[in-house]
């Protein structure tokens, strides 16, 4: 075999391997799980001062959350804006669930159209600025609940 015939198959067997390699890697990307937090609306239950809110939040960023509240905007059954409110959700964890309940006044679940996180007026920890990047809203009821 000569030289050049030689250097022509490692070269070939050298991009097959760093296509492999590249297709491994963005497989691996894809399978990552994404860094930010999830947030679900996990239930709605009236209560004798209005509607009590069920959440549980998940901590995929990199480091803990200090403190971190989320500003909802309540849509009523007219679908306009019915109040604004901000909810402290406390410390979150890296890597572990939290569930927070609100006992929201005034507020009838049943007429609740859909429920939206404007802000995170407050996100303090190693990871500032980064809770409403990679925000993942979800619902378990009726009601939507966007981010």
């Amino acid at each position: 075999m000569s030289i050049g015939r030689f250097a022509a198959l490692m070269v070939g067997g050298l991009m097959a391997v760093t296509g492999v390699s590249q297709v491994r890697a963005q497989d691996a990307a894809a399978a990552a799980p994404a860094a930010g937090i999830d947030v679900e609306l996990n239930g709605l239950a009236p209560s004798q001062k209005g509607c009590m809110m069920t959440f549980v939040a998940l901590n995929k960023l990199a480091s803990p959350i200090n403190k971190v509240s989320f500003e909802l905007a309540f849509f009523n059954d007219r679908n306009a804006v019915d109040r604004v409110t901000v909810l402290d959700f406390r410390d979150l964890p890296q890597g572990k669930k939290r569930v927070r309940q609100f006992d929201m006044p005034n507020v009838k679940c049943d007429s609740l159209t859909r429920v939206l996180i404007n802000d995170t007026p407050v996100c303090d920890g190693p990871a500032a600025g980064e809770c409403m990047k990679g925000l993942v809203t979800r619902s378990q009821v009726s009601v939507p609940f966007e981010g």
